[in-house]
């Protein structure tokens, strides 16, 4: 298969499932770098990183959950049955956030089975590069606006459970803690570091 220069046939390449990581793994508290360029290599980050987050199944997935420092998202908020409707975010940095506040339910890929309230702003703009690298701007509102915020945190080294009162946050680290644990002893598994 010929190599995409331009982005244009990335479906037809082969896409890989990459290993999402999860607490207490320290490299969710890493504040992600810039991407220099948008070029092939980024365009395969972020095929990799969608098609890990359609078979995890997750609506928005930040490259640091797979363990890239790089400052990179992917979310596609279609429902089952609806045409997917992917969107591709380097460089992603808010901008401009609304006073006016909203509640959702949310849970993160990296905190798995675990879902909690958390408020935000309920209206945001977002800059950032599409996967061509071209500047692009979102107005965002309800549940895209919190996936966006949810997602540049990650780049920001905060988990969402960091919105949570003091002591629901220590209760879910005490617990993904306990959990490692358990796994290091039975299986001789180590979360990497890096």
């Amino acid at each position: 298969m010929p190599i995409d220069r331009g982005g244009r046939l990335t479906y037809l390449t082969a896409m890989a499932i990459l290993d999402i990581i999860t607490l207490p793994d320290p490299r969710l508290k890493l504040v992600s770098e810039p991407v220099e360029r948008v070029d092939d290599a980024v365009r395969k980050i972020l095929d990799d990183m969608l098609e890990t987050m359609y078979d995890a199944p997750g609506i928005g997935l930040a490259a640091i959950q797979v363990g890239i420092p790089k400052r990179i998202v992917t979310i596609d908020l279609s429902r089952e049955g609806e045409p997917k409707a992917p969107m591709f975010l380097v460089d992603p940095k808010v901008v401009w956030t609304s006073e006016e506040t909203n509640t959702y339910q949310e849970g993160c890929l990296s905190v798995p089975e675990h879902y909690d309230d958390v408020e935000r702003p309920a209206r945001c703009r977002v800059e950032y590069l599409d996967r061509d690298g071209k500047a692009q701007v979102v107005e965002a509102d309800g549940l895209l606006a919190t996936c966006l915020q949810h997602e540049i945190d990650h780049l920001n080294g905060v988990v969402f459970i960091d919105h949570l009162s003091r002591l629901k946050r220590e209760r879910v680290t005490k617990k993904f803690s306990k959990q490692a644990k358990l796994r290091v002893r039975s299986t001789g598994w180590r979360p990497s570091m890096g």
